[in-house]
């Protein structure tokens, strides 16, 4: 009989039973696929005794799950932790000293230690798989390491946190405020432990990160990247984009421009008819542009027992299948330094502001946009709030710089009653 894959999984989680639960319901399926059976050795969790719904029994345990490393029976670690330090990063270090190859879902680890690991791992001739790291059940690392290898790839562009596309797209639907939503999201247990992760936007750039370096070739450099989250979105921003034909979507957008690589997690405006437009609660999507392929739409749970753990298997099976494959889809060693983007690439934007209800007020706005180098597309103004008239504006292409040179320059003119809120339009 052909020699079984042996596994050791660290985190009975949501996720590392989900993987349990697949490998006990369909172990003819994936010897069938794989070629060979797929067998889990040992496991490590916090608690021995938690009911977790799924029988353990017929596998060893470990209390450290950095023992898993150790074991002679395990042929590959699979870490579902979660973390980019302590346990998870010491197993996966050990792991990779004992000569086994690593699974794992854990995107912060890789964002911020992914290229000293991918080295150390492919010069002893081992791997790290980590399709379920980037939006869940969807195949985008595949994708993009083998699906388009023979691309130039031109912009990676997504929504990858479900929480925060559930914010905004509950917040339209149900006409609520950012704080009530928030509250709702937290009770159903969408957040993370420390909130800011999913609505700071630190999540989905985690993610962003892995596919920039997959896609462009470069090292995996987490601390380049432009990151800004949903929290200052009102649902006056929501209604108005909405009136203009766009929703509002926390996007991912890597590309590379004449001044560098381009690398972002911010709100946008997306026109309401596109794929992303048109996404709904806590789905994902991932847009892929190559060069030859052209347009390459993923869409798809991007988190839950299922379709993480789907991922999770889909990794172990191709190293059941002896496929392999560098961890960012070319030797780590050979990856290159990130040269950031020294000016992002021009877009439209949208800017609310509530002006002093006073003779000229919209005349200075203009001028200062005029005077920055910014036309007006289009503009609307609502009722008075008060003693403040509400007023939308959409620019023409323009870059970033100009646009806060004008908002900086908009201060002094004493007619702006709050902060202006600036939100780019991405084109899709």
């Amino acid at each position: 009989m052909t020699t079984p894959l042996r596994l050791g999984i660290a985190g009975l989680g949501t996720v590392g039973v989900g993987v349990v639960k697949i490998l006990q319901r369909h172990p003819d399926l994936i010897l069938a696929r794989a070629g060979r059976p797929v067998e889990i050795s040992a496991v490590s969790a916090r608690s021995k005794d938690k009911d977790r719904g799924v029988r353990l029994s017929d596998y060893a345990w470990e209390d450290n799950p950095v023992d898993l490393a150790k074991r002679d029976d395990v042929d590959v670690v699979v870490e579902l932790i979660g973390g980019d330090e302590g346990p998870a990063r010491e197993l996966v270090e050990n792991a990779i000293a004992a000569g086994k190859d690593v699974v794992t879902a854990n995107k912060a680890l890789l964002a911020l230690h992914g290229q000293d690991l991918a080295e150390t791992a492919e010069a002893q001739g081992h791997v790290i798989r980590f399709e379920a790291a980037v939006a869940g059940g969807i195949p985008v690392v595949k994708a993009l390491t083998e699906g388009l290898a023979g691309n130039e790839i031109t912009r990676v562009m997504g929504v990858m946190n479900g929480t925060c596309n559930y914010i905004l797209t509950r917040m339209e639907s149900a006409g609520l405020n950012y704080q009530e939503v928030f509250a709702e999201a937290d009770a159903l247990g969408y957040l993370e432990a420390d909130p800011t992760l999913d609505v700071g936007g630190i999540d989905a750039a985690h993610k962003l990160a892995l596919l920039a370096s997959i896609a462009y070739g470069t090292k995996v450099n987490f601390a380049a990247m432009d990151i800004e989250g949903i929290e200052r979105i009102t649902i006056e921003d929501i209604q108005q984009a909405a009136d203009m034909g766009y929703r509002i979507k926390l996007l991912g957008v890597a590309q590379r421009t004449g001044r560098g690589l381009e690398s972002r997690m911010s709100p946008c405006l997306v026109p309401a008819t596109s794929p992303l437009g048109q996404l709904e609660n806590a789905t994902n999507m991932v847009v892929l542009e190559g060069d030859a392929a052209g347009q390459i739409v993923l869409r798809g749970a991007g988190a839950g027992e299922g379709p993480t753990a789907s991922a999770v298997m889909s990794d172990i099976l191709d190293i059941a299948r002896g496929t392999r494959v560098s961890t960012f889809g070319q030797p780590a060693a050979s990856l290159m330094d990130v040269a950031g983007a020294t000016v992002s690439a021009p877009a439209a934007f949208y800017l609310r502001m509530a002006l002093v209800d006073k003779p000229g007020a919209l005349a200075k706005i203009a001028t200062v946009l005029g005077d920055a180098g910014i036309s007006i597309d289009r503009m609307r103004q609502y009722g008075h709030q008060d003693l403040a008239a509400p007023v939308l504006i959409v620019t023409h292409k323009t870059t970033r710089d100009a646009l806060n040179h004008a908002l900086e320059g908009m201060e002094s003119t004493s007619v702006l009653a709050g902060r202006p809120v600036a939100i780019r339009i991405e084109e899709v």
